[in-house]
């Protein structure tokens, strides 16, 4: 992912410098699942967003978790019959999914998308994967 500079919303308004325009709450938004160690939903991004600012709004929160995802700040993650997760998209990595709790794990690949196109000769943009397994917990 290319740097992109954060410039808040009140700092250099009309400035054709390159950057995303961000409010406080965006801000936030972006620290809390930057911050966080699993990957959650946007409802546990809401409730850990009101410990810090008590009067943001839900719809507020997805509408950034949405900018952030279509900036390039954040990864939807999006596994049927579940609620949309979001992670870091600072790093290239994968997902293991555990079959019975639905537990999220990062893994680090070398070489898919190169596999990808060696077997399909087609150039790889980007791809997502998500491989099965049961966790520890639930053995």
């Amino acid at each position: 992912m290319s740097r992109i500079r954060i410039i808040p919303k009140n700092e250099n308004r009309g400035s054709k410098k390159e950057g995303v325009i961000v409010t406080k709450q965006k801000k936030l938004v972006l620290d809390i699942v930057y911050n966080s160690h699993k990957h959650p939903t946007a409802e546990e991004v809401f409730f850990e967003a009101r410990l810090a600012m008590p009067n943001i709004a839900l719809g507020t929160v997805y509408r950034n978790l949405n900018a952030l995802v279509d900036e390039g700040f954040l990864r939807r993650i999006t596994l049927a019959g579940t609620p949309d997760r979001f992670d870091k998209a600072n790093c290239d990595h994968d997902h293991l999914v555990c079959q019975k709790c639905g537990k999220l794990k990062d893994v680090f690949l070398s070489g898919i998308a190169d596999e990808i196109k060696n077997n399909s000769g087609d150039e790889i943009i980007s791809y997502e994967l998500n491989a099965y397994y049961i966790c520890e917990a639930c053995k």
